[in-house]
């Protein structure tokens, strides 16, 4: 009879035990908390206060639309910036890894914060004609859907350029100089070859990209302020403002569900691609 290794399990016990601490735990709490009144009983009263609320319908709808918008946006400008950046030198490719790399190693915060310079009325992009008439206010774009998602996909972009970036440098080159040989023309040869096997990398960054738009609460904060009012600022104003952290609990359950239904819908379709 076999004796049952242990090594394998010890070495997978830390992760097992950061997992509980930094997700279950923490993911588990929230869920309990969602279902709980201040007496202890079960309750899915604030479920249904967040269905009966205009004003949280609206919030949950506006987040859906800038996070779908800032997903398209980002992938199409990623998905040839990740093209150009196979087809280039190691040099260049280096030098353009570094360019996109780079602002993750600066704090949103900061980011965000440059943002708001750049998009005020006393900005350096006030300066362009017709940049002020874009905002029917005197703050330039803050306080604006154009504004959040300006500085929102300058946020996401380098999540989608290594996740697309990853599947075409696995891509046999042979297959597009086989394109043009038979006579077909670049744009031809990109939406027949490249496009088609660039598609579990479009998924994997846009699934990645919908879910940190859905959820990210710093940058549309600062941006949008209380005129563009999203569910994860409305999640932070009741659970910090109001105190009420059961109705924000139900909140962030919500949300949790939203993302993991597009985590199952993208995985469905990446499976069904393979």
């Amino acid at each position: 009879m076999r004796h049952l290794r242990v090594e394998p399990w010890l070495l997978v016990l830390p992760v097992v035990v950061l997992l509980l601490i930094g997700f279950v735990l923490p993911v588990g709490t929230v869920l309990l908390s969602s279902v709980t009144t201040t007496g202890g009983g079960w309750t899915l009263e604030n479920f249904t206060r967040f269905f009966e609320s205009s004003f949280h319908l609206g919030a949950a709808w506006r987040s859906i639309r800038l996070a779908v918008i800032q997903t398209v946006v980002v992938l199409v400008i990623s998905l040839p910036l990740a093209y150009v950046m196979t087809r280039v030198s190691a040099r260049v490719q280096a030098f353009m890894m570094i360019a996109i790399v780079l602002p993750l190693m600066t704090s949103v915060v900061v980011r965000s914060f440059g943002w708001v310079i750049l998009l005020g009325p006393a900005g350096p992009l006030a300066d362009i004609p017709g940049f002020l008439q874009l905002s029917r206010t005197n703050q330039g774009l803050l306080g604006t859907e154009l504004g959040i998602n300006i500085a929102m996909v300058q946020v996401l972009i380098p999540f989608a350029v290594l996740s697309i970036l990853g599947v075409l440098n696995g891509v046999d080159r042979r297959l597009e100089e086989a394109s043009r040989t038979m006579g077909a023309s670049f744009a031809r040869t990109f939406g027949n070859v490249i496009l088609p096997l660039s598609v579990p990398g479009l998924i994997a960054g846009g699934t990645l990209v919908f879910a940190m738009s859905i959820s990210s609460f710093i940058t549309p904060n600062l941006i949008g302020g209380a005129q563009i009012p999203v569910v994860a600022s409305i999640i932070y104003t009741d659970a910090t403002t109001n105190l009420n952290w059961p109705f924000a609990a139900a909140q962030s359950v919500l949300m949790l569900i939203v993302v993991l239904a597009t985590i199952g819908i993208t995985s469905k379709l990446a499976a069904r691609n393979r």
